[in-house]
């Protein structure tokens, strides 16, 4: 079977075809199609003392042990297999090599005037303080002290337990369950692209050419006709028909998607 071959082929057949047959160059499609799945999680442990470039290299080590663990005849989603167990890879790394990291300087200040600020919010408000009014009054955006809040997690020096407020709160929820939070965003704006590339594959060359050009580059109509010399009501009717064939996929694989839930 060639690459071209594996490439044209619907995602759950490839895992059917792997599990049957261990081919590595199944397995290696498998990976590049899952590759975005494991540098979205392996980023959420960015600022914790290892480089980014490390970090996807367990994350792609733990998405290769779910490729070879996993079983579609089970009928559980790939994605909810994976995303445990990559994540736990992640985890397990840092608890192997936490005796040899030391957090940044500059976190660790961060980190421990958050908390002491926590405090001191939480008498003065009568509440705990959120995200936003930690980061006004440190001086720092809301991400610095999201990230600060969060590496201390990676070295036992935060309990999970503790509570904080984002904006749109109206009591505090324990940090464990805005970092969840987190984690499940990313991975819904991962499975989302996901479904787009997917519908890219069933357009011809030219109207996913004509797609990226106006929605990738930004280009209109008539600057795509320019570059194609042909007319913008040609490039129109590519358009059209392109996106119409892309919106009956979506919601193919949207009903494919309720009807397994």
């Amino acid at each position: 079977m060639t690459d071209w071959q594996l490439k044209q082929m619907e995602t759950e057949e490839l895992f059917r075809l792997w599990h049957k047959t261990k081919n590595p160059k199944i397995r290696d499609e498998l990976v590049f199609r899952y590759l975005d799945l494991a540098k979205a999680l392996a980023r959420r442990f960015v600022g914790r003392g290892e480089p980014l470039e490390d970090l996807i290299q367990v994350a792609i080590y733990g998405l290769i042990n779910a490729i070879d663990r996993y079983d579609p005849e089970r009928g559980t989603k790939f994605e909810t297999f994976a995303y445990p167990t990559i994540l736990g890879e992640l985890k397990r790394h840092f608890r192997d090599t936490a005796w040899a990291i030391q957090l940044p300087r500059g976190l660790l200040e961060l980190n421990q005037k958050a908390y002491k600020l926590v405090d001191i919010l939480t008498q003065k408000l009568g509440r705990p303080p959120t995200i936003a009014e930690l980061a006004q009054e440190l001086g720092v955006s809301e991400e610095q002290v999201i990230e600060a809040l969060d590496a201390a997690n990676a070295y036992e020096t935060l309990s999970l337990e503790q509570e904080v407020m984002t904006d749109e709160d109206e009591k505090p929820q324990p940090l464990e369950e805005l970092v969840t939070m987190m984690e499940d965003e990313t991975i819904e704006r991962w499975k989302k692209r996901q479904l787009l590339e997917d519908a890219m594959k069933i357009l011809d060359e030219r109207e996913q050419k004509i797609v990226e050009m106006r929605f990738f580059e930004d280009l209109t109509q008539t600057q795509i006709a320019q570059r194609l010399g042909i007319s913008q009501m040609h490039v129109s009717r590519l358009l059209r028909r392109a996106l119409q064939k892309m919106q009956a996929y979506l919601k193919g694989a949207e009903s494919k998607r309720g009807s397994r839930s």
